[in-house]
C-alpha cells in the first residue's frame, strides 16, 4: 500500500480481488445470505467493467469483477 512503512496484523493489503462470472449474481447471492455489499454491482466509473465490493465478517473488502466474455 502507498504511504505505509510498516503494517499491523491484518492491515497488510487493501483488498483482494475475485473474477466471478456474473457480479449481479454474486450480489444477490451474498446478500440473500446476510453479506455486506459496500458497492452494488455496476461499471467501473472510467469504463465497462462490471464490479462489486463484499466485506468479508472481519471487515475486508473483497472486489468481485465480472469475467469478460
Amino acid at each position: 500500500n502507498w504511504g505505509v512503512d510498516h503494517y499491523e496484523l491484518g492491515t497488510g493489503y487493501g483488498h483482494i480481488a475475485l473474477e466471478v462470472d456474473d457480479v449481479y449474481d454474486a450480489c444477490a447471492a451474498i446478500r440473500a445470505k446476510g453479506g455486506k455489499i459496500v458497492r452494488d454491482a455496476g461499471p467501473m466509473n472510467a469504463g465497462t467493467t462490471i464490479i462489486a465490493f463484499v466485506e468479508d465478517p472481519d471487515g475486508y473488502p473483497i472486489e468481485l469483477i465480472g469475467k469478460k466474455r
